[in-house]
């Protein structure tokens, strides 16, 4: 089964009250869930990374054996593309943990998108941040 996940984590203040954005889609776009959750204190990037995990973890628990990722962080889609290196220790161990997760789908893409296509997840992470 294919699943498209698109993806959001956003922080006020950087590092501050920070959460995260994930919709999942099935392969004809419909909407299959959406999750918003308050992670505390963290940077803009570490709350990227904690909502790809969350949507690569949710995809495979929903049975994906295909994945699409869609993320508006340039950052850190090409460091799971392995194109930037991961530098910052405190991303280190989520890259490593979405690596492992994405290990266990036998076809996954993930890719850049502009922060209008990803309207839903980013609505998702200021939903969380407003409550």
């Amino acid at each position: 089964m294919k699943l498209i996940v698109n993806v959001d984590g956003g922080a006020r203040g950087n590092p501050g009250p920070a959460a995260i954005g994930v919709v999942v889609q099935d392969a004809d776009g419909n909407i299959l869930e959406e999750h918003a959750e308050k992670i505390g204190q963290a940077t803009n990037n570490v709350a990227e990374y904690r909502a790809l995990i969350h949507g690569i973890e949710r995809a495979i628990e929903l049975g994906a054996d295909e994945l699409e990722l869609r993320g508006d962080s340039e950052l850190v889609v090409k460091q799971m593309l392995g194109q930037y290196k991961v530098k910052h220790p405190d991303m280190k161990p989520l890259n490593a943990r979405a690596k492992e997760s994405l290990a266990k789908i036998p076809v996954w893409s993930i890719s850049h998108v502009r922060r209008e296509q990803n309207a839903d997840a980013d609505r998702l992470v200021n939903e969380a941040l407003d409550s």
